[in-house]
């Protein structure tokens, strides 16, 4: 890859550090931008973070398993393309992979020059797919708001609220599942990785401020399912 291309980001997860090190050494060779997480909470965070291309993920990871950060992933972003690497090669793993929206998975050990080719294939069959690989750009209508997931903004008569990255996720989760149920376990997954009483705590924080942001239009209404989870109608 020459100077002039742009660098292919990837996010790497992958709990062996030393493995994770030499990976991101020979990445950063062959022309990519490499952010590189040793748990899968830390990962995720790092994916809610920065823009990525595709993500490198590994299958047992401590603290969030390589599936769940999948799954959380594929919940903010289904778009985003995926490669699983990992020691295990049962076929049910390889399976639930693909049942989970990855686009292809890596048995350890592996050649390094086919990791790369496998890179680029799957980003080739991501653009010829799309026209060009981005992220979409989704916009939602909420009554007399318009929430722009992309710009993190909620705005209404010319008013602009812009939200924090958590405000900006517990929005779009329940935005997307409009007059459908979003399970606590769920956003607080998405959000902060774990669900615990602590958790659970800081997501009724936020879905107060939340309603309080919508709240110049009455026809709104955010229903709580008690200890379930939330409906937006």
């Amino acid at each position: 890859m020459t100077e002039t291309q742009a660098k292919i980001k990837v996010l790497l997860v992958e709990d062996d550090v030393n493995l994770g090190f030499l990976m991101v050494d020979y990445l950063e060779t062959n022309g990519c931008d490499v952010k590189l997480y040793i748990d899968g909470e830390a990962g995720f965070k790092g994916f809610q973070l920065s823009d990525f291309d595709i993500c490198l993920i590994d299958v047992m990871l401590p603290k969030m398993d390589g599936f769940t950060l999948i799954k959380q992933i594929k919940l903010l972003d289904e778009t985003m393309p995926v490669i699983i690497i990992s020691a295990r090669s049962m076929k049910e793993d390889k399976l639930k992979g693909f049942r989970i929206g990855i686009d292809d998975y890596i048995t350890k050990p592996f050649d390094e020059e086919e990791l790369i080719c496998r890179i680029r294939a799957v980003l080739t069959r991501k653009i010829q797919g799309n026209g060009r690989h981005e992220r979409i750009q989704i916009v939602y209508s909420i009554g007399c708001y318009e929430f722009d997931s992309e710009k993190q903004t909620l705005s209404a008569k010319g008013n602009i609220q812009r939200l924090t990255i958590k405000e900006n996720t517990i929005l779009k989760l329940i935005c997307r599942s409009r007059n459908r149920l979003v399970r606590r376990e769920e956003i607080m997954l998405s959000v902060w990785g774990t669900s615990d009483y602590f958790t659970g705590r800081s997501l009724d924080v936020f879905m107060s401020k939340i309603r309080r942001y919508l709240k110049e239009d009455p026809s709104i209404k955010i229903t709580t399912v008690s200890a379930v989870g939330y409906i937006l109608e």
